[in-house]
C-alpha cells in the first residue's frame, strides 16, 4: 500500500518542498506592490515629511507669482495674471522633479540602515524593491500636486481647456515625475549615504529646471542656450501642459520638441524611464554580491 503524505507540499524525505513559484510578471506586480504599500504606511506614520514636502513648492508659487509678476514680459504683455498662468506649467514641473531627491535619499537611507541587505534575502523579484519605492514616490507627488493646484487657483491661475486636457497635463507631469524618480533611485544605489544622494539629486536638477521654458521665454535667452532649452526633456514636458492647460507661452521656435511637445514628453519620459530602471536595476542586482 502507497502512502500519501497528509501535506501535498513536503518532499518524500520529510522537508518542505519549496513553493511553486508564480509567473514572473504577476509576481514583480505583487512584490512591487507590497513594496508601495510598505513605503507609502512608512510616509503616513512620518506626516512632518509630507508637510515639509508641500512647503517649498508652495512657497515657490507665491514667491515667483508676487515677486517676479508684473515684471515678465509675456506675448509682449507685462500682466501679473499672464506670467502666473505662464508659471505654473515650470512650477508644477519643478515640483515633480525635485521630488527626485528625495528618492534617492530614501533608497540611499534604505541601504545605509541595511534595509535593501534584507529585501535581497527575500523570495521576491529584484526589481520590485525600486520600482515599489517609485511607485510610493508618485503617490507622494500627486497629493503634492494637488495642494499644489489649489494654491495655484487661489493666487490666480485659470485654465482654459477641457477637464480631459487638464488631466492629461498632470498626467505628463506625472510621468515625467516618475521617469526622474528613476534617476534618483541609481543616485541613491551609487553613493553612500542619504546626506550624498540629497546633494547629487540637486546638483543636476537646478540646470535642468533653469536652462528650459520653465521661468522665461527660451527666446529671451542667449542664442547658444536657446536649443539646450527647447532639447530639454524638462521644457517639452512644461510646453505640452501650458497648451493642455490653454495657458499662454506657446513658443514661436521651430524645435521639433516645441512644436509637438506632448509627443516629445512621452517619448522623452519614456526613454528616461528605460534607461534609467535598467541602470538602476542592473546597479542592485550587482551589489547582492
Amino acid at each position: 500500500m502507497t502512502l500519501t503524505s497528509p501535506n501535498p507540499g513536503a518532499s518524500p524525505h520529510g522537508e518542505l518542498a519549496a513553493p511553486r513559484p508564480r509567473g514572473g510578471v504577476v509576481q514583480s506586480v505583487n512584490d512591487s506592490l507590497v513594496i508601495a504599500k510598505r513605503n507609502v504606511i512608512r510616509l503616513s506614520r512620518i506626516p512632518e515629511m509630507v508637510i515639509f514636502g508641500l512647503i517649498q513648492p508652495v512657497m515657490f508659487v507665491v514667491l515667483f507669482s508676487f515677486v517676479f509678476g508684473g515684471s515678465m514680459m509675456i506675448g509682449g504683455s507685462t500682466s501679473a495674471s499672464d506670467y502666473r498662468n505662464f508659471l505654473m506649467a515650470g512650477i508644477f514641473a519643478q515640483t515633480v522633479t525635485f521630488a527626485t531627491a528625495g528618492a534617492g535619499a530614501g533608497i540611499a537611507d534604505d541601504m545605509h540602515k541595511g534595509l535593501i541587505d534584507r529585501f535581497r534575502s527575500l523570495p521576491m523579484t529584484r526589481g520590485a524593491v525600486l520600482t515599489g519605492r517609485t511607485l510610493a514616490d508618485l503617490m507622494q507627488t500627486a497629493l503634492t500636486l494637488v495642494v499644489l493646484a489649489i494654491v495655484a487657483l487661489l493666487v490666480g491661475w485659470r485654465t482654459h481647456t477641457s477637464v480631459g486636457e487638464v488631466l492629461s497635463g498632470f498626467g505628463l507631469l506625472l510621468l515625467l515625475g516618475y521617469a526622474f524618480s528613476w534617476i534618483g533611485a541609481l543616485i541613491g544605489l551609487s553613493v553612500r549615504t542619504p546626506e550624498a544622494a540629497t546633494s547629487g539629486g540637486l546638483i543636476w536638477l537646478f540646470p535642468v529646471t533653469f536652462i528650459s521654458n520653465a521661468f522665461v521665454p527660451t527666446e529671451n535667452m542667449a542664442s547658444w542656450l536657446q536649443p539646450i532649452a527647447e532639447w530639454n526633456p524638462f521644457s517639452a514636458t512644461v510646453q505640452a501642459c501650458r497648451e493642455l492647460f490653454g495657458n499662454p507661452g506657446v513658443s514661436p521656435s521651430d524645435a521639433w520638441p516645441m512644436v509637438h511637445p506632448v509627443w516629445a514628453s512621452l517619448i522623452w519620459s519614456a526613454l528616461i524611464i528605460l534607461v534609467f530602471r535598467t541602470l538602476a536595476v542592473r546597479k542592485y542586482r550587482g551589489a547582492d554580491g
